[in-house]
């Protein structure tokens, strides 16, 4: 008789035991938030110190200073950008505690007017100068977000120790990036990244429900502070040996540390997907007592 072909390798015919496909390489990559655009704002400054040098005492003076504004401008709006990427790519956020942008924008205006007098502009040309920047500033980077997103009915307490466990663990994996280079390895830097990315589906999904803080506590900061010093032990060996051996150990370390966060994390997806299945039946039973017929 014939029989339907089927196993591991069929299309349709999947085991029972198959796993999630691995993540690539560029899983969760990110475009970076300062562009060229941002990073070209520091060459106003550098070509006004030139520009002021055979403008006199005074002029060089307004020049520097102008200069000195525009950098710092220019500082700002990097942190911003980063601040701003940081607050859209989450659910739940504070508005930034500094509006960066804002004050870029403003250092901008200062400098171009004083830059305007560093060549013997008049007062009143220098500030239509500094605004027109300022306006013109704004118009291209846009200004910072100015109120908190997905904060109501959330307890700013336990948002506050959240954030506490969520800046050790990034200071954690920005040490084990650190280190890592040291190796010089970029197989292993990539393969850090990944992981990264997965400890990060971590963070969000705490960060989304802090109820789920106590569970993830462990993961976010005993394990990663054990990832971090055996990153930075692996770093100087492999630094100064090239041991191959001690290359695939720390790889299949980072595997099964990968598979811990993972799995850490569809529990908690699920454990919050049973306490809505419950919230769900309690107001079903509260609206039939109370005459409502649900179909």
């Amino acid at each position: 008789m014939a029989k339907r072909f089927g196993g591991k390798y069929s299309p349709q015919g999947a085991s029972d035991t198959e796993k999630s496909a691995p993540r690539g390489a560029f899983t969760g990559a990110k475009v970076d938030p300062v562009g060229a655009r941002a990073n070209l704002m520091f060459l106003p400054a550098i070509v006004l110190v030139f520009m002021s040098l055979v403008q006199g005492a005074l002029g060089l003076t307004f020049g520097l200073l102008g200069a000195a504004a525009m950098s710092l401008g220019a500082w700002l709006l990097r942190w911003g950008l980063i601040a701003e990427a940081a607050y859209h790519s989450r659910k739940v956020a504070r508005r930034p505690a500094l509006p960066r942008k804002c004050f870029a924008a403003a250092l901008a205006g200062i400098g171009t007017a004083l830059a305007a007098l560093s060549h013997d502009g008049g007062l009143i040309a220098a500030v239509l100068f500094g605004a027109a920047a300022t306006g013109l500033h704004l118009a291209a980077f846009g200004i910072d977000p100015l109120k908190s997103k997905g904060m109501e009915g959330i307890d700013t307490f336990q948002q506050d120790r959240v954030a506490k466990v969520v800046d050790e663990a990034e200071a954690h994996m920005a040490a084990m990036n650190d280190a890592l280079k040291r190796s010089g390895n970029l197989r292993v830097m990539t393969r850090m990244q990944q992981f990264q990315t997965v400890v990060r589906d971590l963070i969000r999904t705490v960060e989304d429900d802090p109820r789920d803080l106590t569970a993830a506590r462990k993961y976010l900061g005993v394990y990663l502070l054990g990832a971090r010093d055996a990153s930075v032990k692996f770093a100087d060996i492999y630094a100064r040996t090239q041991d191959t051996q001690a290359r695939d150990d720390y790889l299949s370390l980072l595997d099964d540390l990968e598979r811990n966060f993972t799995d850490r994390t569809k529990k908690m997806l699920l454990d919050d997907h049973s306490d809505l299945t419950v919230e769900i039946e309690v107001l079903r039973d509260r609206l039939q007592r109370e005459g409502v017929r649900l179909d």
